[in-house]
């Protein structure tokens, strides 16, 4: 019985980790999706190959995530650093002013409706522990909130994400190039995108906790306006070219 507690809750944690950067997956996911799909049909559009579209749909695969996984990277880097920053602005300003931290902790607090002896025994309990004291201040005062999410974990997963996802329309023109199949790669494109759409909807859902109807046809649109548009720029310049 033991054993099999332990297991369930090694198994827990490993789900509470993937849930913490289920967001980046999802919008990682999207991207890849969209624009992989969007440089598919504007390929298509403009009437090149599959030879052709196979090497514009990896270059932008593999171009366009690294630098959105960098993206994501510098941001959360940029975004812990801040914090920091702050952080020990705020330890030492508790270090050398403390009685103007002091009164705004007991300023803060009466705001939130404290008043009299109960207002200065919250007071009292907060200043005692400088790390509760810095904690109080970055939430209450500077609004700020730590993430202890990995930024390098973070880059990963948008990386991982888009290419999985942005994989998908390249797929089938990846099959016929492999072994050549008597339909429309695209209309078989266009499918399998589709239920990438659904799949990344689904989890938007999951994430937000929002309807997975309007999540689905929310994302379905997207990936159709990015499409729409890039197939009819390709074969407008197609034309006049």
């Amino acid at each position: 019985m033991k054993h099999n507690e332990i297991a369930l809750h090694q198994k827990n944690k490993r789900f509470a980790q993937l849930d913490k950067y289920l967001g980046e997956f999802v919008y990682g996911g999207i991207d890849g999706c969209v624009t992989t799909f969007a440089v598919v049909a504007g390929a298509v559009g403009a009437n090149l190959n599959s030879n052709i579209i196979l090497i514009l749909g990896f270059a932008n695969l593999l171009a366009d995530g690294f630098a959105m996984s960098v993206g994501a990277y510098l941001s959360a880097k940029t975004e812990k650093d801040q914090y920091q920053k702050h952080k020990a602005i705020e330890y030492w300003e508790i270090e050398n002013i403390p009685e103007k931290e002091i009164e705004e902790i007991r300023q803060i607090y009466r705001a939130k409706g404290f008043e009299g002896e109960l207002l200065e025994q919250v007071v009292a309990v907060i200043v005692k522990d400088k790390e509760r004291w810095v904690d109080v201040m970055m939430k209450e005062e500077l609004e700020m909130i730590e993430d202890y999410r990995s930024p390098f974990k973070i880059g990963g997963v948008t990386y991982i994400a888009f290419l999985l996802v942005g994989l998908i329309p390249l797929s089938v023109y990846l099959i016929d190039y492999l072994i050549p199949i008597n339909s429309d790669p695209f209309l078989w494109t266009i499918l399998c995108t589709a239920f990438g759409f659904i799949f990344i909807g689904l989890l938007k859902a999951t994430m937000n906790q929002t309807s997975r109807f309007r999540a689905v046809f929310e994302t379905l649109m997207l990936g159709a306006c990015a499409a729409f548009v890039a197939y009819f720029v390709g074969d407008f310049i197609e034309r006049i070219l």
